[in-house]
Parts: structure tokens; C-alpha cells; sequence
């Protein structure tokens, strides 16, 4: 199966908290796009929800929202995810990734949209106290 690196961000406190996915937490984000909700009780987070915000594969390439399927391609750029010129109007070659999740992923970054009863901070304290 899959495993992922999810970066979860909580706006609210500006903290982010790793989380590793395998399985099942896993299978719950496989063919999900960038921008779409997920259920947190998938990652252990009951009463959570959190949006999927980009991602990057097994090479570092980052994954761009307004790409269709999940293929690399190399596109001419000027802005925006995966382009960032130094020089004002200056477009370059990159190589991105489409906006939907597959296995070929490593990293999906997320952020908190709706909170449960219980704080971040409470879910991830256990983890650290165990290991």
C-alpha cells in the first residue's frame, strides 16, 4: 500500500503537525484533488474536517490546482505554484504535477477547516509522550 507525509496546518494557533499515513488514512486521500475536503477521523482527528492545500511527489515536484489529472508535465510559467522568477514578467520551463492525488505522492499538505471538540495540540502531545 501507500504512505503519505501529511503537513497539517492549523490556522488558528499557526502550528503544523506531521502526520504519517499508511492504509487506510492513505486510501482516503488516493484520487482526491488539491482543493477538496477529507473527514479527519481518517487520520485519528475526530470531528475535524481539513481541506488538501498542494503536495509534492517523490522528486520535489509540486502538485498545481488548476491541473487536470496527476501527470508531470513541463509547462511555461510565470507565476503561481512551482514558479517563482526573480525577475518581474520573466517566464521559465518547470516541471509540475496535476492537481490530483496518486500514489506517486509522498508529501500532501493540508490545512484545518473545521475543528472538533477536542484540541490539536491534545492529539499530538500523546504521540510525542510515547515515543
Amino acid at each position: 500500500m501507500v504512505d503519505f507525509k501529511i503537513v497539517l496546518s492549523d490556522p488558528k494557533t499557526g502550528r503544523a503537525y506531521n502526520i504519517d499515513a499508511t492504509g487506510a488514512a492513505a486510501g482516503a486521500f488516493i484520487g482526491k484533488r488539491v482543493g477538496d475536503e477529507v473527514e479527519g477521523g481518517v487520520l485519528g482527528l475526530g470531528g475535524y474536517t481539513v481541506e488538501i492545500t498542494g503536495g509534492s511527489d517523490k522528486t520535489g515536484i509540486p502538485a498545481r490546482k488548476d491541473l487536470p489529472g496527476s501527470a508531470r508535465r513541463r509547462l511555461l510559467l510565470s507565476e503561481g505554484t512551482g514558479c517563482h522568477p526573480p525577475r518581474k514578467g520573466e517566464r521559465r520551463r518547470k516541471s509540475v504535477r496535476g492537481g490530483e492525488i496518486n500514489p506517486d505522492f509522498v508529501q500532501i499538505n493540508a490545512v484545518v477547516k473545521k475543528y472538533g471538540e477536542k484540541p490539536l495540540n491534545e492529539y499530538f502531545e500523546q504521540a510525542e509522550a510515547a515515543e
